[in-house]
């Protein structure tokens, strides 16, 4: 395996090249459930989600079989209960002295779910071996990247090989970048407002190149680092800077736009959208700066603005 690319649903259309292989012990399993300690927004807090039909897309079932899927909160200041515990090892199926056994199991992953920062311990199949032995025969473990401080050891085992240069290259600067298949490249801050303009671009018959999110303390350094990372893709025809300014002070960005666009030597049409903070000094910067720059009154008109220089060459 070890130097051939796997494709999975999860990896590029070309797959990851293999560079490891676990090896582990070969447990037969007489049972399957499906159990996950997650965080859910809508509980405000952990919660656990059960099914006696394991091995399988947990969507699948929360689709064919509702009734199949079992789940309960979790009071962050009491953690687990025993009775809790034990009830979702009883909604799983686990018979006998395996009930007692699924439940220490259940109370271990939400220690461990604590002590790791963990957005999401996920064990499919979590089930029994013909022995008479609980086991967590597979396990997906989601962490929360805020709480990189305190897991230094867990994070140091990234394996940023797996990643596009480029996003290697965005994260040293604190910038978020995702690569897409289109040719209009997307410059935003913040998460929603990217994803509400690569949907717009979309909307408006174009094709988003990329997902960069500059965060929110943004500095003009990040700014220039960002605007050389997009120009080095091939692929982008285009760029469209949406920034709505609410930490972010709108004079940085336009500060850093010119000062890219002069030392990189922009050649590709720049579309800019800026709101919010100090907005109208960014405006007087951009417009005095004598460089090839289009402004947009709203995403809108930026989105339009962009589709239509891409569609002109």
């Amino acid at each position: 395996m070890i130097g051939y690319n796997l494709s999975t649903k999860q990896t590029p259309k070309d797959g990851v090249t293999v560079k490891k292989v676990m090896v582990a012990e070969a447990l037969d399993i007489s049972r399957e459930t499906y159990f996950a300690i997650l965080m859910d927004r809508a509980c405000n807090g952990p919660v656990m989600v059960g099914s006696p039909q394991g091995g399988v897309d947990i969507e699948e079932v929360a689709v064919t079989s509702p009734e199949l899927i079992f789940k309960e909160e979790i009071d962050i200041f009491e953690g687990i209960k025993d009775r809790q515990a034990l009830q979702m090892a009883k909604n799983l199926g686990f018979q006998g002295p395996l009930q007692q056994q699924a439940a220490d199991q259940i109370k271990k992953l939400y220690n461990l779910f604590l002590k790791i920062d963990a957005t999401q311990v996920e064990v499919n199949p979590f089930g029994e071996t013909p022995e008479g032995q609980v086991v967590c025969f597979d396990a997906k473990i989601n962490f929360d990247d805020n709480a990189e401080f305190r897991q230094k050891e867990i994070f140091a085992m990234d394996d940023k090989s797996e990643n596009e240069p480029i996003e290697n290259e965005a994260a040293k600067y604190d910038l978020k970048y995702i690569g897409l298949d289109g040719n209009i490249a997307c410059f935003v801050n913040g998460a929603g407002l990217a994803m509400a303009t690569c949907d717009i671009i979309s909307l408006n018959g174009g094709k988003p190149a990329n997902f960069l999110d500059l965060g929110g303390g943004v500095k003009e350094a990040q700014v220039y680092q960002a605007f050389k990372l997009l120009t080095t893709d091939p692929k982008v025809e285009a760029i469209l800077v949406n920034i709505f300014g609410g930490i972010v002070n709108c004079a940085i960005i336009a500060n850093g736009i010119t000062k890219a666009c002069r030392e990189l030597g922009l050649k590709v049409p720049l579309v800019v959208r800026l709101e919010g903070t100090n907005v109208y000094e960014a405006q007087r910067i951009l417009s005095e700066s004598g460089l090839p720059i289009t402004s947009a009154k709203d995403l809108e008109d930026a989105a339009k603005k962009a589709v239509a220089s891409v569609a002109k060459k």
